[in-house]
């Protein structure tokens, strides 16, 4: 054990280290001022102090008992600067614009500074408080006497019998409080000083519970696993570790301290009236959470570590200080011992600061106030000395409350226990507080009502049963299960009676403050600080500087210099007149603005409730009327505000719109009608907004003619007279009269006339032959009606019968055509070009190759209208696109000697690889088609996560007033009808599978010069970026390439499976044939050689062609290249095959395709083996 003179000098060093810090901050901040942005970190530290002896030493002994439950008390304050950042920023707004020093002051405010709600709220906050301060003095007694023997120093015995350590304890930190907060009487001047002291205090203890926590982990024990090892062994620590707090309690202690972050004296203290800067708060937003977490990171290892070496035995809210003390660690132990004892000290210096402004404001001045104020006329005594003295008092009163429940109550309640009561009384603030902010019916009697039976609730149920009354808890579970039956919520056996309690507390404290407030109408002071608290109107909308009091400038300095004294009520002032833009005479009269003003600046010093007290009294002199009339302050504001409301009520239910502007021709006063009519914007409806602005929306939108502006602007100045206004494109006609007003300016009515001006026209033109007229226009309009009818139902008849028609005959059609086109195809290579007859083969089969086109594209347009076509999204690689529109489109170039150019790329897009082939497909064949010279240049380009596929051209060009034509069906240009036969489907196509992938095609063209076609489509992110090969394969002859390669056909029809033959066996290949899978069973049967390829129909007669391919694949044991044929254009064809690795090609079916699949199916065959 260390010796006990080196835990006193330790101490006492301590705390004149603090005095030097905070000499050094407020000496800092008087000669360099505080930076612009304010102190962030400093901000941030000091709302630390939430983190007490109940932290330091009482988590530890909780985290032994209950495990995790220890950590809602920081889950609530971290939920609270986070999401509950806009209430906290909103509470410390209002509090700086009313110069609100405390949270009794800041209710009072809200409830028409009623000095009767501020009493209540200052007691609650008191007797709340004392068992938190309790809690400090318990832990740092408690702590001296590990350390330290009092017996040694004859406390508690001899002549000191009567004296014990916490009262000592008790006496040390009153005295330390004294010396740092109560150097001034104005409490919203801010402490620098304190506040670094208290931030330097969050540090120190922050770094001497780590200390202790790494103490423990690795010097005794072994590391974290040695720790993990022994704890997983130890009944104790398992027990702690698998204890259930019930959902109830976590939500509750969560509820109750995210309220305790902002509502208790200190919190408030150093969240709003030290806040300076909107960046402090959210420097503090992210900082508070951080520190809570660091702070609570050795919590669960130490307890582990106590509950391991202590076995349960001794006081488990001090294993932070007795294992380094029992491990020898005497550098640990005092460093440990400081960090505890540092916690406790910021705790009750700034809490009983912030009591003692509560109590000397809200309690004592008040009584003060109606005793002495009216005995003494105005500068007859300077009452500065004697507000701090009361606060002083105050401070030893609060100190030895906290020592006197510190002696009664049960001395062996927990430190977390004895935290949670406190936090119970504190939440009942909440309920007034939070409706107050957005309830305008809230008022005085309401939270009046709602704080005294919260408050009577928690004490009989919670605060005597700590002093050793009886557990009285049974009753609020028997009243909530009347209001909550059927439930048995709060009967079940292990209901926990503190959840219980404070329920009820808080319920009967809503349920109080609610019927209190409906009970009655607020009073038109309370609707006026409801105005600035709920609609956060600011209070130069109710003052007025026009109005004036009989009380000088002169006497308002002398009454508030007797409470800040002379040089801060002169500065204070001086301050005013800058910002008034005028000096005002001690002796003329002041008018509401400067009453305004000095309530608000004595309030600083006494509270709002006192200030309002203290003005009421002196205006109920100067004005020498009886008690009845005493509150003479706010009778004009109310008068003022009252009549506001009710005028506005009153112009909002008029059918007239109503704008009044001032001699600057600016809104000042206006109806919801005024803009309804004239169909105004949101912005326009707003104070200041200028008559040329409001012409000019309407110009903007044609209701008034540009060359109008100027003279309509003159008949709102013509006043006394009235003109129309035609707005709505000619459907509202509005007659606007104009009148003055006493300031130059006019108020203008806007009203709606246009009913009044049709039935004028209309009876101007009515006559003897009006109901003939009418009869003969309602029958010509029915039988237009019926025609339109019929024609409309003809129309979608027809569409219908279309669509029908060719979905049910494409495979009928396209059979024959595919036959057809076979034979042609066979024909012309067989010929050559010497043949006579070769001319009329070709032309044979290029019309065959137009009909195959022309059906193709008008199935491709039905199918797409009807909706049959569905996009299958994946990873498309544009390389492998690219290459097949190469070898689609390189001997269409070459033909009209075109240099044709495909840019390679290692880009991957996401889209339907089939309709985007399409599309890229129609795209290319329109560029080579209306390309007479030059190139066709095909890439891609990546913008962002986005790609574009670029079609360009140096074609015939496209003139911009023609850009929609082009996609319309059937929609051809002069010159490229001269230039190139064709349909005019394929742009058509484009634009329906584009509107269908979501790729938005964009078009530039130059007439004569060429066209762009640009196709967007989203990049793959999730694909691996790879490099593309730019090897270009060798191009050989098809005919070597395809000489020798063993082909089956499978078709059931005898001409297209002849055709198929004919024109595969002309480009050199071996080719079998089979009608059905009879047939491939006899095939199969002989064991002839396995194809090198099969071409199979989809339709067979006793099967399909995937069926007949994945036969044959699994007699070979080969996974044999194969191609299906079909008129069948469903997706679940296209996907079975594709399952498979079959490719498919859709009839009517193209030679090139078919070779260039034969071709690349021989190449991979080659290259396999070689």
């Amino acid at each position: 054990m260390l010796p006990g003179w080196v835990i006193l000098v330790s101490a006492f060093a301590y705390i004149l280290l603090l005095f030097a810090v905070a000499s050094y901050g407020d000496r800092r901040s008087r000669l360099a001022g505080v930076p612009a942005g304010g102190r962030p970190i400093v901000y941030a530290l000091s709302l630390a102090v939430y983190c007490t002896s109940w932290t330091y030493f009482g988590g530890v002994g909780l985290a032994s008992q209950r495990g995790l439950e220890f950590a809602a008390i920081y889950v609530g304050p971290i939920l609270a600067f986070t999401l509950g950042m806009p209430i906290i920023r909103r509470i410390v707004e209002l509090a700086k614009a009313e110069k609100l020093t405390s949270i009794a002051d800041f209710i009072a405010a809200r409830y028409g500074k009623n000095s009767t709600v501020a009493a209540i709220v200052a007691i609650v906050m008191l007797v709340g408080t004392v068992p938190y301060i309790a809690l400090q003095l318990k832990a740092v007694s408690s702590s001296v006497a590990v350390m330290v023997n009092p017996s040694d120093f004859g406390i508690g015995s001899g002549n000191l019998h009567f004296v014990d350590l916490a009262l000592i304890v008790t006496v040390l930190m009153a005295c330390f409080a004294i010396v740092f907060g109560t150097r001034h009487t104005d409490a919203t001047e801010h402490q620098d000083g304190l506040i670094l002291a208290v931030a330097m205090e969050s540090l120190v203890k922050l770094v001497a519970f780590a200390t202790v926590g790494i103490a423990v982990v690795f010097f005794i024990f072994d590391g974290w696993l040695d720790l993990a090892a022994k704890a997983s062994e130890n009944l104790l620590v398992t027990s702690a570790a698998s204890y259930e707090t019930p959902l109830s309690r976590w939500i509750l202690i969560i509820l109750i301290s995210a309220f305790a972050i902002v509502i208790l004296p200190r919190q408030f203290h150093v969240t709003v009236v030290e806040n300076r800067t909107p960046r402090e708060r959210r420097a503090a937003g992210f900082l508070l959470p951080v520190y809570l977490i660091a702070i609570n990171l050795f919590v669960l290892p130490i307890a582990a570590a106590g509950l391991i070496t202590f076995g349960g035995v001794g006081d488990a809210d001090l294993y932070v200080l007795t294992l380094p003390l029992e491990a020898g660690l005497p550098f640990v132990t005092l460093m440990t011992f400081i960090g505890g004892f540092s916690a406790a000290t910021a705790m009750v210096i700034v809490e009983s600061v912030a009591l003692s402004i509560m109590i000397s404001n809200d309690i004592v001045i008040p009584l003060f106030l109606r005793r002495k104020l009216v005995a003494y006329s105005a500068g007859q005594q300077d009452l500065t000395r004697t507000l701090l003295n009361i606060r002083r008092a105050s401070i030893f009163a609060v100190m030895l409350l906290g020592y006197g429940y510190y002696r009664m109550a049960d001395s062996q309640s927990g430190l977390a226990s004895i935290g949670l009561l406190a936090f119970a009384a504190i939440a009942q603030i909440a309920p007034a507080l939070l409706l107050g902010l957005v309830w305008r019916r809230a008022n005085a009697r309401g939270a009046i009502l709602g704080l005294s039976f919260g408050f009577l609730a928690w004490a009989y149920l919670l605060f005597l049963p700590s002093l050793g009354g009886p557990d009285n808890s049974y009753i609020a579970a028997a009243v909530l299960n009347f209001i909550f039956p059927g439930t048995a919520i709060f009967s079940a056996p292990n209901i926990d009676p503190f959840v219980t309690t404070t329920i009820f507390s808080l319920a009967l404290n809503t349920i109080a403050f609610v019927l209190g407030s409906i009970s009655r109408n607020p009073r038109p002071v309370e609707r006026l600080q409801a105005g600035i608290f709920v609609k956060r109107q600011l209070r130069a909308q109710f003052a007025t500087r026009g109005w004036k009091t009989r009380i000088s400038v002169g006497d308002l300095k002398t009454v508030i210099a007797r409470y800040l004294g002379e040089e801060r009520m002169l500065r204070s002032f001086s301050n005013y007149e800058k910002t008034a833009g005028r000096r005002f005479q001690d002796d003329q009269p002041a008018d509401m603005a400067m009453i305004h003003f000095s309530e608000q600046l004595l309030g600083s010093a006494i509270g709002s409730s006192s200030a309002r007290l203290v003005l009421s009294l002196i205006l109920q002199k100067a004005e020498d009327t009886n008690s009845d009339t005493a509150w003479l302050l706010d009778q004009a504001s109310e008068a003022l505000q009252y009549n506001q409301d009710m005028l506005q009520t009153a112009l909002s239910q008029m059918d007239q719109g109503i704008a009044v502007f001032d001699s600057s021709d600016r809104l000042t006063i206006w109806n919801r009608r005024f803009r309804q009519l004239l169909d105004l914007p949101e912005q326009a409806g707003q104070v200041g907004f200028l008559l040329t602005d409001m012409i000019s929306l309407l110009v903007e939108r044609g209701e008034i003619a540009e060359s109008d502006r100027q003279s309509v602007i003159g008949q709102f100045k013509e006043l006394g007279a009235s003109f129309a206004l035609v707005v709505q494109r000619g459907e509202r006609i509005i007659e606007v009269r104009t009148n003055p007003m006493p300031d130059a300016g006019f108020v203008a009515t806007f009203t709606d006339i246009s009913e009044r001006v049709a039935a004028d026209q209309a009876l101007k033109q009515a006559n003897e032959t009006l109901e003939q007229r009418v009869g003969e226009r309602t029958a010509e309009l029915m039988r237009v009606n019926r025609e339109l009818g019929e024609a409309r139902a003809t129309a979608d008849e027809a569409n219908i019968s279309k669509t029908r028609f060719f979905a049910a005959a494409g495979h009928d059609i396209l059979q024959p055509l595919n036959a057809a086109r076979l034979y042609s195809s066979a024909l012309v290579e067989r010929l050559g070009s010497g043949d006579k007859n070769a001319a009329i083969a070709r032309n044979i089969d290029s019309s065959l190759e137009s009909v195959e086109t022309i059906l193709g594209a008008v199935l491709d347009i039905s199918r797409l209208d009807t909706g049959a076509m569905k996009p299958r999204f994946g990873s498309i690689g544009l390389d492998d696109l690219f290459k097949r529109i190469e070898t689609d489109f390189a001997p269409m170039a070459r033909e009209k000697n075109l240099e044709f150019v495909v840019m390679p790329t290692s880009l991957k897009v996401v889209s339907d690889a089939n309709l985007l082939r399409r599309l890229v497909q129609n795209l290319v064949s329109n560029a080579i088609k209306y390309t007479i010279e030059g190139k066709v240049l095909v890439g891609a380009r990546r913008r962002g996560d986005r790609v574009v596929i670029e079609v360009l051209d140096s074609g015939i060009g496209i003139p911009s007033s023609k850009f929609r034509t082009v996609f319309k069906e059937f929609a051809r240009l002069d010159d490229g009808a001269r230039t190139a036969s064709g349909l005019g489907l394929g742009l058509s196509i484009v634009d329906r599978l584009s509107r269908m992938l979501s790729h938005p095609v964009r078009l530039a063209s130059t007439p004569g010069r060429g066209t762009a076609f640009r196709v967007d489509i989203a990049r793959d992110l999730a694909a691996s970026s790879t490099a593309a090969s730019h090897t270009r394969r060798s191009r050989s002859r098809p005919v070597d390439v395809l000489s020798g390669l063993r082909v089956l056909c499978v078709d059931n029809e005898p001409k297209i499976l002849e055709g198929m033959v004919l024109l595969t066996t002309g480009w050199g290949c071996t080719v079998g044939q089979a009608q059905s899978m009879a047939d491939l069973g006899e095939i199969m049967g002989r064991r002839e050689r396995a194809p090198d390829i099969v071409i199979a129909d989809y339709h067979l007669s006793d099967g399909n062609g995937i069926e007949a391919i994945l036969a044959l694949r699994a007699f070979y044991q080969s996974d044999i290249p194969a191609l299906l044929i079909t008129a069948d254009r469903t997706p679940d064809v296209r996907a079975e095959a594709e399952r498979h690795g079959i490719g498919v090609q859709h009839k009517p079916v193209k030679p090139a395709a078919i070779r260039a699949y034969l071709t690349q199916a021989a190449g991979l065959r080659r290259v396999a083996a070689e």
